[in-house]
């Protein structure tokens, strides 16, 4: 119980500490040239004060504090240690102090990060972001506490849901909310920034390591999402378009676009409007995640709270950002007075904002997905899912000259670029379609989209891999990004067409064979583990004489008293083969589903190529 108050009454002193941070900045803002120490200091004492109050919920869940509602409804005395720690951002109330933690780092680092700006400029962000922290603590103390007590303290938790103890989702959430909360200082800067009209070169440079940091993590994030949902949820692939996989998608797409205009901006100038107002949306799309995920208002497998009276919080908060940042938008931005003849239509600048535009309707077409069911409940009480059909019908045909627009931008000279000499991006893109021609010859498929799809695929492919060697190697950080999102394309690509999958009933000893394939239910072996009991399968798979072994595998928790499914896979190089085993009720049949997945590991490994661009670039001129 001393953890849990020790926690709660930092929350409290930690809000309180808020005021003096707006006393000494508005006290400062037209004073000295040098920003106030006493704003760093209570910035840090405020951080501190956080931090306190998150390990007061770390130590409640190791030391199973029962008395902790927070940890009696997410927790039980035989969790495993690594289980215990991570349940304390496994569920609404700890989440979102994780949250707070990162907002009140995030600030901190930034005051002692951009101590060559403008000081009204640093001010100003520092007064922008403590409303939002100051929206997050109000939250957590009045209407979401981690600290809540129960009396009597119960001997015994409820345990936390089987398929969240996970290493993969364990780290997953902190990962993912650096990339969220990165999202708020860029909002709180490009605020500041326009309040003074401050948006110009040297800002923009200032600001683009927050927004590849906040990018590299959400990245990261989602990838491991990603993975968790692929070997832990059965699923049998890496993206089935849920509404709470969109949800980080989202401001991922709007960061991207946002990252490559802040890249104009530092080069030319331009598209200062284009950064305010993608700054603003990758924070709101951040915010709305958190809304849609911790009010119960989506139906997932990843939400956390029912409590759409929580949500409605978070909602009208970020009502009032969004407003006060409109408000500053409209009142302070002025707009660009650019000479047309600056603007030449074959240029690089062009090619980026073309991509841009596509950027934002794969965004416009994913936030309709999602959003446009949970309208038609309210409206009509009518439940609807949206799902791959619908999100592949849109974006796939734009994807097309989304990827030859991509393969081409990056060949094109700044200001203005002249089209001689570009033979070869001719003779590779007729080279691409004609090797996707001789792929799909022989497919019974959609012959003629699929053959320009993946042609457009391999001629990004093709472009950026001739980057590697015949760029200057000043430029390897975008090289390598381009190249692992054009091996991330092909990837999705073959393993969509290519893959294959059997679903069929068998019991122990009994075998299915088709043309294809020939599963064999060999036995089940049953053990008791610390939380659970395990019920696992072994079956053999012959296909085209290549025999293998796979162990699916259900478990039996005791607390809570759930079932599920761990998918037994195994990758190789070019493919990942898949089963899962479920029980038929009142049966002794299992249902029994195994799939041919081509080129997963070339997904990870793609994501983690385009992370590594991020990387490069964050730290290259550091280094």
């Amino acid at each position: 119980m001393i953890y849990s108050t020790l926690g709660y009454y930092s929350l409290i002193f930690g809000l309180i500490v808020s005021l003096p941070i707006f006393f000494f900045s508005i006290i400062n803002f037209k004073n000295e040239r040098i920003l106030d120490n006493k704003i760093v200091s209570f910035s840090f004492i405020q951080l501190f004060l956080v931090v306190i109050s998150f390990m007061g919920l770390v130590f409640s869940f190791v030391y199973s504090d029962f008395s902790n509602e927070t940890v009696f409804n997410n927790s039980h005395s035989t969790k495993p240690l690594f289980y215990k720690i991570s349940g304390t951002w496994g569920n609404h109330e700890g989440s979102l102090l994780l949250w707070l933690v990162v907002l009140t780092l995030f600030i901190f680092l930034f005051l002692i990060g951009s101590k060559g700006l403008l000081k009204k400029y640093r001010i100003l962000t520092v007064l922008f972001h403590q409303i939002i922290i100051i929206g997050f603590f109000i939250f957590l103390i009045k209407f979401s506490s981690p600290f809540n007590f129960i009396f009597p303290t119960p001997y015994e938790g409820m345990g936390l849901n089987p398929i969240l103890q996970d290493p993969a989702l364990a780290i997953h959430p902190p990962i993912l909310y650096l990339g969220y909360v990165g999202s708020s200082i860029i909002f709180s800067s490009v605020l500041a920034a326009t309040t003074l009209n401050y948006i110009s070169k040297n800002w923009a440079a200032h600001i683009k390591n927050w927004v590849l940091i906040s990018w590299v993590f959400l990245t990261l994030g989602i990838l491991l999402g990603s993975i968790w949902a692929y070997y832990e949820l059965g699923w049998g692939g890496f993206w089935f378009w849920d509404p709470v996989e969109n949800v980080s998608l989202m401001p991922w797409l709007a960061l991207t676009t946002l990252l490559h205009c802040i890249l104009i901006l530092e080069k030319r100038s331009i598209l200062s409007s284009w950064v305010i107002i993608l700054s603003i949306a990758t924070f709101t799309l951040s915010m709305c995640g958190t809304f849609l995920v911790r009010s119960g208002i989506l139906n997932s497998v990843h939400t956390f709270a029912n409590d759409p009276e929580r949500g409605l919080f978070i909602l009208t908060f970020l009502f009032i950002l969004v407003l006060i940042s409109l408000i500053v938008f409209f009142t302070f931005h002025k707009s660009e007075n650019q000479n047309p003849n600056s603007f030449f239509l074959i240029s690089k600048e062009t090619s980026i904002l073309i991509n841009n535009w596509f950027m934002m309707y794969f965004l416009s077409v994913v936030l309709i997905g999602t959003l446009y069911p949970i309208f038609l409940d309210v409206i009509s009480s009518q439940k609807i899912s949206v799902g791959p059909p619908f999100y592949h019908k849109l974006i796939v045909p734009f994807l097309i000259p989304f990827l030859i627009f991509m393969a081409i931008g990056p060949q094109l000279k700044w200001i203005k670029a002249e089209l001689q000499n570009k033979i070869h991006l001719v003779v590779i893109f007729i080279i691409s379609l004609l090797i996707s021609f001789l792929i799909f010859k022989n497919l019974e498929i959609n012959f003629l989209v699929n053959t320009v799809l993946v042609g457009s695929a391999f001629y990004l492919f093709f472009i950026t891999i001739r980057d590697f060697f015949l760029k200057k190697p000043n430029n390897i950080q975008q090289n390598i990004a381009h190249f692992g999102f054009s091996l991330l394309i092909l990837s999705i690509l073959f393993n969509n067409i290519f893959s294959s999958e059997l679903i069929t009933n068998l019991k122990v000893g009994e075998s299915f064979k088709n043309d294809r394939f020939e599963i064999i239910f060999n036995n089940l072996k049953k053990s008791k583990e610390k939380n659970y009991i395990s019920f696992k399968g072994n079956f053999s798979i012959r296909e085209n004489e290549i025999k293998d072994e796979l162990e699916p595998e259900l478990r039996v928790y005791n607390q809570p008293n759930i079932i599920t499914s761990e998918a037994d896979i195994k990758t190789t190089f070019f493919m990942d083969k898949f089963i899962t085993m479920n029980s038929v009720q009142n049966e002794e049949y299992f249902n029994i589903r195994y799939q041919v997945k081509p080129f997963m590991l070339w997904i990870w490994i793609s994501v983690l190529l385009i992370s590594l661009g991020g990387l490069i670039s964050l730290f290259k001129k550091k280094v």
